[in-house]
């Protein structure tokens, strides 16, 4: 039976050898320190979408990941002090989820690695070189904002009979909504669309938004969110209601809060997949050799409950279309 104890030995060769392998991709007892740097925390069904994305990579936190958290509650003047903090906690990767917070962080150190998983336009904002060689040390994933302009102008169009008119909610200090607005405007003029531009750069902004929609009353509201934006969406779709103001907003959350619908590359989605970017980064890869993806995944969500109480009826067409109904 030498041949068994020789295949016995070979076994136990390899399995030892196998060991240094294992610990080299992630040593045994290191516990990460991940910095989270946002305007505020995400939703809960988002986190939860980041977290199991790290679980199925190997990483618990409390265990083998801690996050250092840092939020500006909607100050984006806040985020450079912020970003700086995290640089001096010496964190293995900096998580940003906006291109304010990621912009800060680019500037606040050139070799932690920085994660985004909402870029709205990374290479137009200047966070990457290009998506497919990011170069520097940031990469994650693109949400294709500016290119989701027409299709959200056609949906709010076809669920708005006549409509002509539209007011448009955005984040003028927020770089990577230029490009947006641009292909907003361009989408517009071929649906034969007039826009009115509500734009805010602070919290204080708000108010004023409200009142010259108010004032210039149009039939409809498009809103080009960014953490900015969605810290507000309830008080957005409260004012949305009190002005019979049909909305296309960008989350979940917002359609929940009573928006009429939302057309926008899947959150969780994306939070799911920027934990493969984390563990790359965690095991040695460098940014700059990630390339920045584009979402796969795209939500339609309306609120039937808004629909009727503006005395809408959503095409057929339109329904036929919808990831989720709420009812």
């Amino acid at each position: 039976m030498w041949y068994s104890a020789v295949g016995s030995i070979i076994t136990l060769l390899l399995s030892l050898l196998a060991v240094p392998l294992a610990a080299a991709a992630q040593p045994p007892g290191k516990v990460y320190r991940i910095g989270f740097l946002s305007t505020h925390p995400p939703p809960a069904r988002v986190w939860e979408a980041l977290l199991d994305g790290l679980r199925e990579h190997g990483y618990s936190e409390g265990r083998n990941l801690v996050f250092e958290r840092r939020f500006s509650a909607g100050n984006a003047e806040r985020f450079p002090e912020l970003a700086a903090e995290l640089v001096r906690l010496r964190v293995d990767c900096i998580f940003v989820t906006t291109t304010p917070a990621a912009l800060a962080a680019k500037h606040a150190t050139q070799t932690i690695p920085i994660v985004i998983p909402s870029a709205i336009d990374p290479v137009g904002a200047g966070l990457v070189a290009s998506l497919a060689r990011p170069g520097g040390n940031i990469t994650g994933l693109s949400t294709v904002g500016p290119e989701l302009s027409g299709k959200r102008l056609e949906l709010l169009k076809e669920v708005v009979p006549g409509m002509t008119r539209v007011a448009v909610l955005w984040n003028a200090a927020n770089p990577a909504n230029a490009s947006v607005w641009q292909e907003t405007q361009a989408a517009a003029g071929a649906l034969g669309l007039l826009l009115h531009s509500q734009d805010v750069r602070g919290p204080q902004d708000l108010e004023g938004a409200f009142a010259r929609m108010a004032q210039a009353r149009p039939e409809a509201l498009l809103v080009l969110g960014d953490s900015l934006i969605n810290m507000y969406e309830q008080q957005i779709a409260e004012f949305a209601t009190q002005n019979h103001l049909p909305s296309m907003v960008v989350r979940r959350e917002s359609v929940m809060a009573g928006g009429l619908m939302s057309y926008f590359s899947s959150a969780p989605d994306r939070y799911r997949r920027a934990a493969y970017y984390v563990d790359r980064i965690l095991k040695g890869t460098k940014p700059a050799d990630l390339p920045v993806e584009q979402p796969m995944k795209f939500e339609l969500i309306i609120n039937l409950k808004t629909a009727e109480a503006f005395g809408l009826t959503i095409p057929p067409v339109v329904l036929f279309q919808a990831d989720e109904v709420i009812k």
